[in-house]
């Protein structure tokens, strides 16, 4: 018997039992959306979103469930397709999913695709995901997934169609894909300074009007890390170093320079790219930047690394309770001091 596998083990069970409760909190103090990494890796627990939310979904009354990110390209769209159709059922109609290429290469040699097929591989299964969304009955074929020949895919999920969300973290192709296809776009920011991203946001839709799709139906959002706490030095103070350990450690992976606290505390001033602090800083920073992208979603991303599990419940309570209905307020306050037809 190897110790170490149940000391893994018991790990994953507690983590996941936390990650419940934080999901059941939200869902509590009124949040909007949770959404759900996929990670093939020993330092994540959820290599598998739709099974954890559809735990949560027992937990949980109104709260949309959907995956951030499900990576399409290395798994196959009619088992996408079943498993958050399942969750849709299960949840009355509260399931998404968010589809997007993926930014951690695990899952391609892990499930047997090539990274030399990266983008081809989500074009094709991005074609299949939507042909099994639109019809019960398929017919499709492409060069990297067998065909399908006329042959139904069940459930079908209460939502009819189920949401799908586009995730891109920069690249304009993908930005253009998007609009292109009139889906609904999360973009992820996760370095630099926000604003620099403003254009991606004109350029999806632009892509959108040129193909022909409503630019008036397409629905953002922003995909941010960040953290609240009671205070702007708690916040900093609790998040910097769980932070700053998962980013080093995927920069030396990837060859990046180290991070530091300096870097950090730039990052969390009012143009960084951080989201953090007290509930009013933190909800006039996305006041300011829902200004800038016009995104009709905001997604924060607060369990960074090894967080302790009473911080982040306390950081969602502090979401839900303070930060959320500031944001409410301060945006339906500016809509009615626009003039008649702006």
């Amino acid at each position: 018997m190897d110790p170490n596998a149940i000391d893994k083990g018991a790990e994953g069970r507690r983590r996941l039992a936390n990650l419940l409760e934080e999901i059941e909190l939200a869902d509590q103090v009124g949040l909007d959306v949770f959404g759900l990494g996929e990670h093939h890796r020993p330092d994540y627990a959820a290599s598998a979103p739709a099974v954890i939310l559809a735990a949560a979904a027992s937990r949980t009354s109104r709260i949309r469930l959907s995956s951030a990110v499900t990576v399409l390209s290395s798994d196959d769209p009619v088992r996408v397709f079943q498993q958050f159709s399942t969750l849709d059922l299960l949840s009355n109609g509260r399931a998404e999913i968010m589809a997007g290429r993926g930014s951690f290469i695990e899952s391609f040699p892990l499930f047997g695709q090539s990274l030399d097929d990266y983008d081809q591989l989500f074009s094709e299964k991005l074609d299949l995901l939507l042909a099994i969304r639109e019809s019960e009955k398929v017919t499709w074929s492409g060069e990297l997934r067998p065909p399908i020949d006329d042959r139904g895919v069940y459930p079908r999920p209460l939502q009819d169609p189920l949401p799908l969300w586009i995730a891109v973290g920069g690249t304009p192709q993908s930005v253009a894909r998007a609009g292109a296809l009139g889906l609904p776009m999360a973009l992820a920011i996760i370095g630099g300074e926000p604003r620099r991203f403003a254009p991606l946001f004109d350029l999806y839709r632009e892509a959108a009007r040129r193909a022909g799709q409503d630019v008036a139906k397409l629905k953002t959002s922003i995909n941010v890390h960040g953290f609240i706490a009671d205070t702007m030095e708690k916040a900093a103070d609790q998040f910097y170093g769980p932070q700053a350990e998962v980013m080093n450690r995927i920069g030396r992976e990837r060859g990046w320079g180290p991070t530091n606290r300096a870097h950090f505390d730039q990052a969390r001033n009012p143009t960084g790219n951080l989201f953090l602090g007290d509930p009013e800083t933190v909800a006039e920073k996305i006041v300011a930047h829902q200004k800038l992208f016009r995104n009709d979603r905001f997604l924060l991303q607060m369990a960074i690394g090894l967080m302790p599990h009473d911080q982040i419940m306390r950081g969602i309570e502090l979401y839900g309770t303070k930060v959320a209905p500031l944001v409410r307020e301060m945006l339906a306050e500016e809509r009615r001091s626009q003039p008649a037809g702006a």
